[in-house]
């Protein structure tokens, strides 16, 4: 049995959305009443107390879902029950002791339950200047020193849906992210699903694999204006901060978006600027960033 958790998020509901119709997948929420709409909200035996079951166990109309609730570990007994493969997606932005205690909590669930191959959603090894690397780094080691544990993981670059965000044209047409002369190796957020989805189908072929997912092609914020008929001009990253400060974002959230905007700005994403573990694992060329971009406006 393959679970996946995190599939109410952008990635994961991407994971599931090309699993549908599999036996043997089992979609992972801590709502998994509001699951996306190839899975049921029907779940095996034994579901935990308060967990919806409108489905029967074993449903045809969807992959169907277990509670999976990171920050209430006694729900993973339960939830990794019969799994072999688990993939692990990254528990969302916090500060990083929440994090490592989310993802101490999934493998150590993992191990009690008898999971024997973990695949991790990890962030790609040119990210170690990010404020949000220290927690990917943890779990990496955490899984290698498992005893019992496969595991592989899967180093996501930055997604190109985001930097379409964070460098998107304001009203005036302006792009005044603070990117300075400096370049993401952006990708496509449906490749990275489709190497996890190839990955987690073969599990064995990868074991005590790291492999490096980034984009093929560099882009600043210049090559993204051409794309979007817009202007570049770069603002300063004091600018950059005041506005998340005041914007709906989490208080973790903005010193995440400025340490990104100064990796990129300061050269330390740009990537190996040639062919990568990406296109082996999808089989072909990776989808070009600036066409997500552009798609996306």
């Amino acid at each position: 049995m393959l679970l996946v958790t995190g599939v109410n998020g952008g990635l994961g509901a991407l994971v599931l959305e090309r699993l549908a119709g599999r036996e043997g997948v089992v979609a992972g929420s801590r709502t998994p009443d509001r699951v996306p709409a190839t899975a049921s909200s029907g779940t095996p035996s034994g579901t935990p107390s308060g967990t919806p079951s409108g489905t029967p166990s074993g449903t045809s109309a969807g992959t169907p879902a277990r509670l999976v609730d990171f920050d209430r570990p006694r729900t993973l007994a339960e939830a990794f029950a019969g799994v072999r493969t688990l993939l692990l997606i990254s528990a969302g932005a916090a500060e990083d002791d929440v994090v490592i205690a989310r993802h101490g909590a999934a493998i150590e669930a993992a191990e009690r339950a008898g999971v024997r191959h973990v695949i991790y959603t990890s962030l790609s090894g040119d990210g170690d200047h990010l404020p949000y690397a220290l927690a990917h780094r943890w779990t990496e080691r955490r899984l290698r020193e498992s005893a019992t544990l496969r595991w592989t993981v899967l180093r996501n670059g930055l997604y190109a849906e985001f930097l379409g965000t964070i460098a998107a044209p304001g009203p005036d047409g302006v792009i005044g992210a603070p990117l300075g002369d400096g370049k993401l190796a952006a990708v496509a957020r449906a490749d990275l699903a489709e190497v996890a989805v190839n990955v987690a189908l073969d599990p064995g072929a990868h074991a005590g694999r790291t492999y490096e997912l980034v984009g093929e092609r560099a882009l600043g914020g210049a090559e993204v204006a051409e794309a979007l008929g817009a202007e570049y001009r770069p603002g300063r990253l004091a600018d950059a901060r005041t506005v998340a400060a005041a914007s709906d974002a989490l208080d973790v959230q903005v010193p995440m978006l400025v340490g990104t905007y100064s990796a990129i700005a300061h050269g330390f994403l740009a990537g190996p600027g040639g062919p990568g573990d990406l296109a082996t694992l999808l089989g072909r060329a990776p989808r070009p960033a600036l066409e997500v971009i552009a798609e996306g406006r």
